[in-house]
C-alpha cells in the first residue's frame, strides 16, 4: 500500500485573524517558510500552497497532488470524493491547516469559508471521513487539534456500530442505506493535545508542526541554534545554517549526511520503542507514511520543549528522550562546528563518525554480549550503513555475523527491513561483496523461502547464477549459491522459467563431479527441484543427458550425495506431461538404475529411493495395477515352504512384535476395478517428495547441508488406516518373486520393467528401517485400492 494522492487544505485567511486567538506581539508569522504579510493576501496564499507542496513532493515526488485554498465545503468534499475515487484501495492524504478559522468543536468540526469570505462554516469529521474513506492518513496543524482526533475515533466507532446493526437486522433502515466506509485503516497525525495551543515564538515559524514533518533537517538545526548549548559553538547563527552546503539526497554533502543520519537515528528509535507489527505498518509498508511518522518523532521533541505535545493515531510511546538524540545532537555539533570554516575559508567537509561509531557498537555487542540480551539496538543502523561504499564490506560482514547467530537472527533483521537492502546490493559487480552476499542470502531463504519471487522479478537469480557459473569462487560459496538457487525453482514456476533461461542445467551439470561432497549435493538438488513438474526443463535435460550424468552420483561414497542424485531422478521421472515413446524410454532406463539402490546401506538412500519410485508408479499406474494383480493371484496359488524350512538357510524378515501394524489380509480379488488415470494416485502421492513436511522450509546451515525425504501421504498410515496388504502378504509376495534373483535386474528387457520395479517395491517393504518400509508398503497399497 503506498499513498497516491494528497489533499492540502489550507484555512488562512491572510491578514485577519480568528476571533478565538489572541496572538502575543510579536508572533510567529512564517508559514511554509513564507512571510503572508511580505506580500498580497491572495499571492501570499497561492505562495504558500505552492510551498507547501513542494515540501510534501521532496518525501513522495509521485503523488497526485491538489491545493485547496481558504476552501469552501462543497470544495472539500469534491476534492476529497474526486482523490478518492482515483486512488481506489490505495492511500489518500489529507492535510489541514487552519491558522486562519476558530479551533475545532467538541461536537467535531473543523471550520472553513463561505463563499464570500464573510462567514466560517463548521464541516463535520463524520462527513470528512465519508469523502475520504479508507485507507487514509489525516495531519492536522492548528490549536487544540487532539479534539479532532477524538472526535475521529468516535465517529469511527459510531461507524463500526452502524455495521454491525446493518449486518445482524436486513430490516433495519441502516441495512437500506450504503453502507459507511470502516476507519480501521486510518491514520491521524495532530499538532497538539485537545487543550493546547500551538506555540507563537517569533523566532519559530506559525507551521512549526508542519515544518517538522515536511522539513525537518531546516527546523532541526534551527531549533538547535536557539537551545544554550549552540554556546559551544562559536560562530553559529540563524543565518548561517540556511548556507550549509550540499542537497538532502546527496550523501557525500554535509546537508545529505544530516539527513542520512537522521534517517538512521529516527528509524533506530522507532524500531526500539515500537511493537514490531506497528512498525511494520508505520516505518515499512508506505514511502510517505515511513517519512512523516519519523518526522514526527522530531515534532515530539522540539514541540514538547514549548509545552505542545503532539498527538498521533495509532498513538506512540513518547521518544522525545531516547538515549540516540544525543547521537543525533552530537552529529549536528560536528556539522555545525565546521560551518564558519567550510563557508569563509573552503576548506574540506570533514564526514561525521557517527556510522563507523555505531558499527563499532554493534560489533562489541556481536563479540561480547550474553547469551540472554536485548537485541542491537544498531541494527537499523547497520541497514542505513549498507548504502555507504566506504563502509559497506564491514557492514555486511557484521551483518552475516549477526544472521548466523540463528532463525531469530535472521526474522529480526527482515523486520527491520534488510530485504531491499540486500535485493539493490545484488546490482552491485564488486567480487568482494560476492562470498558476504551469498551468505546473508542463504540465511534469509533458510528461513523465509517466500523471498524468491522478489527474487526473481528483480533478476537477483541472475546474480546467483554467474556466482555458480564462477569457477574462482571457492567450493564453499558454490554450494550455498546452489542452495539459493534451489530455493528459488522450489515449487516457483515463474523462477524454473528465469533460471532454465538463465543456464541453470548447463551450469550444474558441469559441477557434478566436483571433489567438493556438499557442492555436488546441492547441484543434484537444484536439478531435481528445476525440472520437477516442468517439461520444459526435463527436455532441456534430456538434451544435455542431464539423467546420465547424474548416474555416476549413485555410486558416490557419500550417502546424501546419493540421495540427492536419487531425488533429481525420481523428479526427473515425475512429471505429469504427455508420455511418448522417447520418454517412456528414459523413464524405463531411470528406473533400472534406480533399483540398483535397493540394497543400499543408508536407509536414507533407501527410503529416497522409494519416493523416487512413487514417481514412476503415479505416471504408470495402470502398468503396476496389471503387475500387482498378477503378483497377487500368483501369491494365492503359489504355496510356499515355512519359514524353518526355507532353503539355503534364508532368513525371513519379521517385524518385532510392537511395531507390527495391525493389517488386514486380502480375503479376495474376485472383484477387479480397471484404474486407466493417475489422477487420483498423483494426489495420494503428492507430499511423497524431498524436503516438504512441516510445511515445506529448507534446513540449512552453512556448515552442514543436508537433504532428507519425507515420508508424509495422504495414503495412510499403518497406526491409524488398514491396509489391503498385510506386512505378511507383501513378505509372502516379496519370497514369491525373490526366486528370481534380484541382482539380475540390470539389463532386463523393458517390457518387465513394471514388473522388477514391483519386486524392488515388494522387497523394500520388508526393509528393517521402518521409515522405509511404511513408505514403500503405502506405494504398495495404494494400487492395491485400485485392484
Amino acid at each position: 500500500m503506498k499513498t497516491v494522492s494528497v489533499a492540502l487544505v489550507l484555512c488562512l485567511n491572510v491578514g485577519v485573524d480568528p476571533p478565538d486567538v489572541v496572538k502575543t506581539t510579536p508572533c510567529a508569522r512564517l508559514e511554509c517558510w513564507i512571510d503572508p504579510l511580505s506580500m498580497g493576501p491572495q499571492k501570499a496564499l497561492e505562495t504558500i500552497g505552492a510551498n507547501l507542496q513542494k515540501q510534501y513532493e521532496n518525501w513522495q515526488p509521485r503523488a497526485r497532488y491538489k491545493q485547496s485554498l481558504d476552501p469552501t465545503v462543497d470544495e472539500v468534499k469534491k476534492l476529497c470524493t474526486s482523490l478518492r475515487r482515483n486512488a481506489k484501495e490505495e492511500r489518500v492524504l489529507f492535510h489541514y491547516n487552519g491558522h486562519g478559522v476558530p479551533r475545532p468543536t467538541v461536537n467535531g468540526e473543523i471550520w472553513v469559508f463561505n463563499k464570500n469570505y464573510t462567514q466560517y462554516i463548521p464541516l463535520s469529521i463524520y462527513d470528512l471521513q465519508t469523502w475520504m474513506g479508507s485507507p487514509s492518513i489525516f495531519v492536522y496543524d492548528c490549536s487544540n487539534a487532539g479534539l479532532i482526533v477524538k472526535s475521529f475515533k468516535q465517529f469511527a466507532l459510531q461507524r463500526e456500530q452502524e455495521l454491525e446493526v446493518a449486518a445482524i437486522n436486513p430490516n433495519h433502515p441502516l441495512a437500506q442505506m450504503p453502507l459507511p466506509p470502516s476507519m480501521k485503516n486510518c491514520i491521524q497525525l495532530a499538532a497538539c493535545e485537545a487543550n493546547e495551543l500551538l506555540p507563537m515564538i517569533p523566532d519559530l515559524p506559525a507551521d512549526l508542526f508542519t515544518s517538522c514533518l515536511t522539513t525537518p533537517i531546516k527546523i532541526a538545526l534551527r531549533w538547535f541554534c536557539m537551545q544554550k548549548s549552540v554556546r559551544l559553538v562559536p560562530g553559529v547563527t540563524l543565518d548561517l545554517i540556511e548556507k550549509i552546503p550540499g542537497r538532502l539526497n546527496d550523501r557525500r554533502t554535509p546537508l545529505g549526511e544530516l539527513n542520512w543520519i537522521f534517517t538512521a537515528i529516527t528509524d533506530t528509535i522507532a524500531w526500539n520503542v515500537l511493537p514490531r507489527d506497528l512498525f511494520q505498518k508505520l516505518f515499512r509498508q508506505d514511502l510517505l507514511v515511513a517519512s512523516l511518522f519519523r518526522n514526527f518523532l522530531l515534532a515530539e521533541r522540539i514541540m514538547r520543549s514549548y509545552n505542545c505535545t503532539p498527538v498521533s493515531s495509532p498513538r506512540l510511546p513518547p521518544t522525545y528522550m531516547h538515549a540516540m538524540w544525543q547521537a543525533w545532537d552530537l552529529a549536528v555539533d560536528i556539522c555545525l562546528s565546521q560551518l564558519p570554516t567550510i563557508i569563509e575559508e573552503g576548506t574540506a567537509f570533514r564526514h561525521s563518525p557517527f556510522f563507523a561509531e555505531q558499527l563499532t557498537a554493534f560489533q562489541v555487542w556481536l563479540t561480547m554480549g550474553v547469551e540472554n540480551r536485548n537485541p542491537p539496538e544498531q541494527l537499523p543502523i547497520v541497514l542505513q550503513v549498507l548504502l555507504s561504499q566506504v563502509h559497506r564490506l564491514r557492514a555486511l560482514d557484521l551483518l552475516g555475523r549477526f544472521l548466523d547467530l540463528g532463525p531469530w537472527a535472521v526474522s529480526l533483521a527482515l523486520s527491520v527491513g534488510i530485504f531491499p537492502y540486500v535485493l539493490k546490493l545484488l546490482q552491485s559487480s564488486a567480487r568482494e561483496l560476492r562470498p558476504l552476499l551469498v551468505f546473508i542470502w542463504a540465511k534469509i531463504l533458510a528461513v523465509d523461502s517466500s523471498c524468491q519471487a522478489d527474487l526473481v522479478k528483480d533478476n537477483g537469480h541472475k546474480y546467483f547464477l554467474s556466482v555458480l557459473a564462477d569457477p574462482y569462487m571457492p567450493a564453499e560459496h558454490r554450494t550455498m549459491t546452489a542452495f539459493i538457487l534451489a530455493v528459488i525453482v522450489n515449487s516457483y514456476n515463474t523462477g524454473q522459467e528465469a533460471c532454465l533461461q538463465g543456464n541453470l542445467i548447463a551450469i550444474c551439470l558441469e559441477q557434478l563431479n566436483d571433489p567438493h561432497p556438499l557442492l555436488r549435493q546441492w547441484v543434484a538438488i537444484c536439478l531435481g527441484r528445476i525440472w520437477q513438474n516442468f517439461d520444459s526443463a526435463r527436455w532441456c535435460g534430456v538434451r544435455d543427458s542431464a539423467h546420465e550424468k547424474l548416474y555416476s552420483l549413485l555410486s558416490d561414497p557419500i550417502p546424501e550425495v546419493r540421495c540427492a542424485a536419487v531425488f533429481a531422478l525420481g523428479t526427473f521421472v515425475g512429471n505429469s506431461a504427455e508420455r511418448t515413446d522417447h520418454s517412456t524410454t528414459i523413464d524405463h532406463n531411470v528406473a533400472m538404475m534406480l533399483a540398483q539402490l535397493i540394497n543400499d546401506g543408508s536407509p536414507v538412500v533407501r527410503k529416497e529411493l522409494v519416493v523416487a519410485l512413487s514417481h514412476l508408479v503415479v505416471q504408470y499406474e495402470s502398468n503396476f495395477c496389471t503387475v500387482a494383480l498378477q503378483f497377487m493371484e500368483e501369491e494365492k496359488n503359489y504355496p510356499l515352504p515355512s519359514p524353518a524350512t526355507t532353503e539355503c538357510g534364508s532368513l525371513t524378515p519379521v517385524r518385532d512384535g510392537p511395531c507390527t501394524p495391525r493389517l488386514r489380509s486380502v480375503s479376495s480379488y474376485g472383484n477387479i476395478r480397471a484404474v486407466t488415470t493417475a489422477r487420483n494416485l498423483n494426489k495420494s502421492l503428492q507430499n511423497l517428495s524431498l524436503n516438504e513436511e512441516s510445511g515445506g522450509s529448507v534446513a540449512f546451515s552453512p556448515g552442514n547441508l543436508s537433504t532428507s525425504s519425507s515420508a508424509s501421504s495422504t495414503l495412510g498410515s499403518p497406526e491409524n488406516e488398514e491396509y489391503i496388504l498385510s506386512f505378511e502378504t507383501i513378505d509372502k509376495m516379496r519370497r514369491v518373486s525373490s526366486y528370481s534373483s534380484l541382482n539380475s535386474l540390470i539389463g532386463v528387457s523393458f517390457n518387465s520393467v513394471y514388473t522388477q520395479i514391483w519386486r524392488v517395491l515388494l522387497h523394500l517393504a520388508a526393509d528393517p528401517y521402518p521409515d522405509v518400509s511404511d513408505v514403500a508398503m503405502k506405494v504398495l497399497n495404494s494400487i492395491a485400492y485400485k485392484v
